[in-house]
């Protein structure tokens, strides 16, 4: 028997997405296999910190589009948005770049969009990034990790309200790690220092506060837990901002003098 024709026609084959770490904000940071995939997206989906040198590396005819995602902002896009048009460009075919600040696995989302696409049929790759907490950092001169003061190193979420039921972390736990870095703190910082040196943590423990790293308009501020909300009001600082908590914050002053006589010489 003759099968019957169809005047449907098939759908394409689902194309590829690329979940891409762009790295702290300098654009030369990113990885050689991250700048590949812009390079070859059709749709390039790009948030509000990566640098304008990383979008203008994308092909003249891929589709460009901001989906920039500021904590507390007005205008900042809705993630289910962003889930929506991933699948549906995917769906028609497209190689799709999703291009996130820092890595997309790192308080970047990545783990929740990559389970839209799992659920949608749709391949997808991580393609990993910088993270903030290092190159903010590496930015001030600080080692995060140090064999005599900094033998752990852990990344936690400033996000929400500590006194919020939104809030799981464990102060007791943080309080004795040897150096802590919160991402998203800045709004949030004075009730994070008091949580700490309410489970134990000394309010002369050093902090620093980098915003913006490894752009030109990067700003660093020494402090300890004591003074920390207080010198950050004065100055003026704002997100987008890493807080670095531990001893291993003394050395930025080390080595960030012995880098400026190398320079001045």
């Amino acid at each position: 028997m003759t099968p019957v024709e169809s005047d449907t026609p098939s759908p394409p084959p689902p194309g590829v997405v690329t979940l891409v770490g762009a790295g702290p904000g300098a654009p030369d940071l990113i990885t050689v296999r991250g700048l590949k995939a812009i390079r070859t997206a059709e749709v390039l989906l790009y948030d509000a910190l990566v640098s304008p040198e990383l979008v203008a590396e994308a092909s003249a005819t891929a589709l460009k589009i901001a989906v920039g995602k500021r904590g507390y902002c007005v205008g900042s896009t809705k993630q289910e948005h962003i889930n929506d048009l991933l699948v549906s460009y995917a769906r028609s075919g497209k190689s799709v770049c999703r291009l996130k600040g820092g890595d997309p696995c790192v308080f970047g989302r990545g783990g929740e969009e990559a389970e839209v696409l799992v659920a949608a049929g749709i391949p997808f790759e991580f393609v990993p990034g910088v993270t903030a907490a290092l190159g903010a950092a590496a930015s001030a001169r600080i080692p995060l990790t140090h064999r005599e003061v900094g033998q752990s190193v852990t990344f936690a979420t400033g996000h929400h309200d500590p006194d919020s039921p939104e809030c799981k972390l464990d102060w007791d736990a943080l309080s004795r790690m040897t150096t802590v870095v919160f991402y998203m703190a800045v709004r949030h910082v004075e009730k994070i220092a008091a949580r700490l040196i309410g489970a134990g943590r000394a309010g002369s423990t050093p902090v620093a506060v980098v915003t913006e790293a490894t752009t030109p308009r990067e700003r660093v501020l020494v402090a300890t837990l004591d003074d920390v909300a207080a010198l950050m009001a004065e100055a003026g600082l704002q997100s987008p901002a890493l807080v670095v908590v531990g001893e291993v914050v003394r050395y930025r002053e080390l080595f960030s003098h012995a880098h400026a006589a190398e320079v001045t010489r």
